[in-house]
């Protein structure tokens, strides 16, 4: 991209995110359409800010497959493994920096096991460096009609500034099922060889549900739990996002009774889905109920308008992005946020003041020594669902300690049996809320 092309660009982003008039929070969100008539089927919250968590690699993706259809890449390419990209926390793949992976193996990485380091490497080698691959992940929202989302990173790490909806994330979802279809297959493996190895991806609830066929799971702290699924049973394809899910066990549960309410073959009797709302969603309620409903009776029936392969409107228009800082949840809104519902066929309200369950597996001298610990034990946690990694930093006798810690377990057996594995690895942890 020329130099001046590349200022314009940046100016652009610059300037969306300047219109700052609401912050991103950790809400529940969703929005459940059909491709094919284009129709809203239900929708809460669809076009309030989030954070996109990994699902953010959904757009990676699709410049790769665009690159690869024009040429700029090719399946057997190899890209480098740069120090930002072997930097990113788990899960990743692991290599070295210097070193290299294929084209394959990082479209693999990416859309099976969510490695943040092949996102990275990805955007690096596209756009020169992971900050630029960020402005053009931005400008190709913006062309495809996710006119509320701005992108910073290829992983979709966490980034204050790195916002979307539901509805957007609909749109991304569609983009790709409709511009790629060959390379979309990718997304409903099991799992893909790495060198050797196997690896597993998580998203539970594709292998479980009948005729879902992608698309992506996604968390960091600052989002909650969220999925984007597709599924097409005689024909017809449905498109669901979830945002803001307090466990991956109630997401998938919440996400697949939206689906059964529309899906051909499933509706049996659907309850009423019932959303987690926060104390700070409660506060805001007043305000919210001055703004026209994202899931009003009028949203709910408008169509898929008729566009070009490059643009695409759900239901009501997307609004432009205003982005203002994000404020980094308290301790205690952050475990109100990820606490586990009852698991059901509909999933019930988290209730306030239930524990959050993490195991703690290291405190170390060094962030790197931490990111070491959660390299190794990550690995072993394939069976518990989709659960986080984060470092933390603390004072403790005048030193700095960094903190290693999985979250996001469902209760505290899940935690207890996790820790109890780690252990017979010789990894030491214990169980924390």
């Amino acid at each position: 991209m020329p130099f001046i092309q590349r200022i314009i660009a940046l100016v652009f982003v610059v300037g969306a995110m300047s219109m700052a008039s609401r912050t991103a929070e950790a809400g529940y969100a969703h929005f459940i359409y059909d491709a094919q008539s284009g129709k809203v089927l239900a929708a809460e919250n669809s076009d309030e800010l989030n954070h996109p968590a990994s699902l953010t690699k959904m757009m990676t993706l699709y410049l790769t497959f665009e690159a690869l259809h024009n040429g700029r890449l090719h399946w057997d390419d190899e890209i480098v493994m740069t120090a930002n990209a072997a930097s990113k926390i788990p899960f990743k793949l692991g290599v070295q920096a210097g070193k290299t992976i294929t084209v394959r193996e990082a479209v693999y990485a990416m859309a099976i096991r969510s490695a943040n380091d092949a996102a990275a490497a990805m955007g690096d080698r596209l756009g020169g460096t992971e900050d630029q691959f960020g402005v053009m992940m931005t400008n190709k929202a913006h062309q495809l009609g996710m006119n509320s989302t701005v992108f910073r990173n290829a992983s979709g790490l966490p980034d204050d500034a790195q916002v979307t909806t539901a509805r957007d994330l609909a749109v991304l979802a569609l983009s790709l099922i409709r511009d790629y279809p060959e390379e979309y297959k990718i997304f409903s493996e099991r799992s893909f060889v790495f060198r050797g190895r196997r690896i597993r991806g998580h998203n539970n609830l594709m292998y479980r549900y009948p005729g879902m066929d992608g698309i992506k799971t996604g968390f960091v702290n600052a989002s909650g739990f969220n999925i984007a699924s597709a599924v097409n049973v005689d024909g017809r394809r449905i498109i669901g996002v979830m945002m803001g899910g307090k466990s991956a066990r109630q997401r998938d549960d919440q996400m697949a009774a939206l689906l059964d309410q529309f899906v051909p073959g499933r509706q049996v009797a659907p309850a009423p889905v019932i959303a987690a709302v926060t104390a700070k969603e409660k506060a805001q309620d007043k305000v919210r109920d001055k703004r026209p409903a994202a899931g009003s009776a009028a949203a709910a029936t408008e169509t898929l308008a008729a566009g070009s392969r490059k643009q695409i409107t759900l239901g009501m228009p997307a609004r432009a992005a205003s982005v203002t800082p994000y404020a980094e949840p308290s301790k205690t809104e952050t475990a109100e946020s990820l606490a586990s519902a009852a698991a059901g066929p509909v999933a019930s309200v988290a209730r306030k003041g239930e524990p959050l369950w993490d195991i703690q597996i290291a405190a170390a001298g060094s962030k790197a020594a931490a990111s070491g610990a959660i390299d190794t034990a990550m690995p072993l946690m394939a069976d518990f669902g989709q659960i986080a990694s984060n470092v933390q930093s603390s004072q403790s006798g005048g030193k700095q300690v960094f903190r290693a810690r999985l979250a996001g377990f469902a209760d505290r057996d899940a935690a207890t049996r996790a820790c109890a594995l780690l252990k017979a690895r010789s990894i030491d942890c214990f169980v924390v809320r």
